[in-house]
């Protein structure tokens, strides 16, 4: 299959399966990191962890190869920009971003400032056309959907609200926010050149475990060793969820654009959240009203802000 015989409303489904797929994995690495008592080891592992499968995956499958040997020489050639390999590091400033400033911030205003940096990153890298899909309107239904998407984000996490941390402290996951947007244009732009979505996946990883592990060494000699590893093998599996997270947002980045792929993933994550809250509740952890509207009005946005541009594409 390719994108473009992909149909807009199936895209966005998928879209909305990947999101639910974040926030079964921030559980378990979020787990594994508290089991650990350091949050860099575990983003580490979770992203080296990732790489593995994707090397095994690379030695199995010759379109992968192909592809590294595609990108290397649009590289070389200068059809392929160095930045656009770079996209695996926004998800390591994404995750330095939790570790700095997520425990003060407390979850519910870094949450609002990672989706805003998101939302806004999509418009403009859309109206710009660093996605693969090319330039994107900047229509009223986008305009709406994005700000009913900010709205539906911060009423859902309304009730975990509190706390006095300064709000420049938000100025951090707000541009991790920006980073998620340009990373998925990145890498939907990489998996066109190399014509496969593998290895576009494993140049993301390969990248984001580069600078996850740097990080964790500094931490180590700052903090010292973690704790003993774990033996649940449920809490080693965030690494395989990203594989697919990252395979399939870079094939669908090119039907969506940035923007709508933001939208639907953010909408994705609030219902598994909430499902998660439902059926595997945490110690403390009370749901609340908000969390359910937030959820509903999230996934609203994402219909508004596809109506225009699904018209647009059924006509065209």
């Amino acid at each position: 299959m390719t994108p473009r015989s992909l149909p807009l409303w199936l895209a966005l489904v998928l879209a909305l399966l990947c999101g639910a797929l974040v926030a079964l994995q921030s559980r378990i690495n979020g787990e594994l990191g508290s089991r650990l008592g350091d949050g860099f080891t575990a983003a580490a592992i979770s992203f080296g962890s990732g790489l593995v499968i994707l090397t095994v995956a690379l030695a199995i499958v010759p379109a992968g190869r192909r592809g590294l040997a595609r990108v290397r020489d649009a590289l070389r050639g200068r059809g392929l920009r160095w930045w656009y390999v770079l996209g695996g590091a926004a998800g390591s400033f994404l995750v330095l971003s939790q570790g700095l400033t997520a425990a003060a911030l407390g979850v519910a205003l870094f949450t609002v400032a990672v989706v805003a940096g998101q939302t806004i990153s999509g418009l403009v890298l859309d109206r710009i056309g660093l996605g693969p899909g090319g330039r994107r309107p900047l229509t009223a239904a986008r305009l709406v959907g994005a700000m009913l998407a900010l709205v539906a984000v911060t009423w859902a996490v309304s009730a975990q609200f509190g706390g006095g941390a300064p709000m420049w402290m938000m100025l951090l996951p707000f541009i991790a926010g920006l980073g998620t947007g340009w990373q998925q244009a990145v890498n939907g732009q990489v998996r066109v050149v190399a014509e496969s979505a593998l290895t576009a996946t494993f140049i993301n990883f390969a990248v984001g475990t580069s600078v996850l592990v740097v990080l964790m060494l500094g931490h180590w000699a700052l903090a010292g060793l973690p704790a003993r590893l774990p033996a649940e093998p449920w809490l080693y599996v965030g690494g395989a969820i990203g594989c697919i997270f990252i395979g399939v947002t870079a094939f669908l980045v090119r039907i969506t654009g940035v923007l709508l792929l933001g939208l639907a993933t953010v909408a994705g994550q609030l219902a598994s959240a909430l499902l998660l809250d439902l059926l595997l509740p945490t110690a403390g952890h009370v749901l609340a009203f908000s969390t359910i509207g937030g959820t509903l009005l999230a996934i609203v946005a994402v219909a508004v802000a596809s109506i225009r541009w699904g018209w647009r594409r059924q006509t065209a």
